[in-house]
């Protein structure tokens, strides 16, 4: 990365060309703008073939000057730095101070290329652009200009995980208006990446982060709580209330017990946090008895049912009774 420093003191973070994309895209501009001279001056000769060796040579000088040096000006100028090699590769030349170059940058470069390009082979351009720091060539020195990748790969997106269920809504009422957007941040990378860190280099770096957090909200992190749980929750209740603001969303942040996802967000997979205290030990069965010990007593069997002719005649209902109607909740009327 090379960071320039615009005129209103804005810092740029721009990722300057390295030499083999830089002489791929003068490779294409060559063979396109030789293919051209060469169409051209064949051209101009079959139409003149009745002129002197003088107009000829005229003829010939003025291609070479119009096709491979003002062709080439005019598009860098017209495209702000776009050339159709530097397009080709991704790349694009600009200005010291990170703005896109005007005519006079195009001119300066494309006349000091005459010398270090075309007459010198190259030459000249790839050992002046490995001795600078940034890749530049004499025409980009002279010029005030570099050049630059204009297609960086991006990574992966990475997600904040979730905060513990139990945490939930817990800091709705805590006051985030006084944290600056620089620790939002760190907490940001910080919970993006800690799954990559030493545990104790990351538990140490979440004590410190959630030290700065609570200096800044002036209310205490809950007792046995882990730190990391700690910063994903105030993160977490941060999003919900952008997202409410943004949407207009009443309420909670979410259910309880439910982790909020913002619509549009593929939810983060749920993260691991080291508990502050040790588990609980789980519950064991009893000791089995030693040998001298009196075996314990077995149940004693269920009574068997009694039979159906000794029951009384006054269980089972009469002819004249109505057997009984199932509850159905409905009074008839009187």
């Amino acid at each position: 990365m090379s960071e320039l420093v615009t005129g209103e003191a804005v810092a740029l973070e721009l990722r300057p060309a390295k030499l083999p994309s830089r002489a791929l895209a003068v490779l294409i501009d060559m063979v396109v703008a030789w293919s051209v001279y060469l169409a051209v001056t064949l051209g101009l000769l079959a139409a003149a073939g009745s002129l002197d060796d003088a107009a000829v040579a005229a003829i010939a000088v003025g291609t070479f000057v119009l096709v491979l040096v003002g062709v080439p000006i005019a598009v860098e100028t017209l495209s702000h730095g776009r050339s159709l090699g530097k397009l080709a590769c991704g790349l694009r030349v600009v200005r010291d101070d990170g703005g896109p170059i005007r005519f006079r940058h195009a001119l300066v470069r494309g006349a000091v290329g005459v010398v270090e390009i075309l007459l010198m082979f190259g030459v000249v351009a790839c050992i002046a652009s490995l001795v600078s720091a940034r890749g530049r060539r004499l025409g980009d020195v002279f010029a005030g200009t570099l050049v630059v990748r204009e297609r960086v790969p991006t990574g992966r997106m990475e997600y904040v995980p979730a905060p513990p269920p139990w945490l939930v809504g817990r800091f709705a009422e805590l006051d985030l208006s006084a944290v600056p957007d620089g620790l939002w941040l760190a907490i940001r990378q910080y919970l993006t990446r800690m799954g990559q860190l030493d545990p104790q280099v990351g538990w140490a770096m979440a004590e410190r982060l959630a030290a700065d957090l609570v200096a800044r909200t002036g209310a205490p992190a809950p007792e046995g709580v882990p730190p990391a749980a700690f910063l994903a929750a105030v993160v977490h209740e941060r999003q919900a209330r952008e997202v409410r603001r943004a949407f207009g969303g009443p309420g909670r942040p979410g259910v309880q017990g439910e982790p909020f996802t913002p619509p549009g967000i593929t939810p983060a997979a749920p993260a691991t946090y080291a508990s502050s205290t040790p588990p609980a030990p789980s519950q064991s069965p009893g000791p089995s008895p030693g040998p001298g010990a009196p075996a314990p007593a077995a149940p004693a069997p269920p009574a068997p049912p009694a039979p159906a002719s000794s029951r009384s005649a006054s269980a089972a209902p009469s002819a004249s009774e109505e057997p009984p109607r199932p509850a159905t909740g409905f009074v008839p009327p009187a």
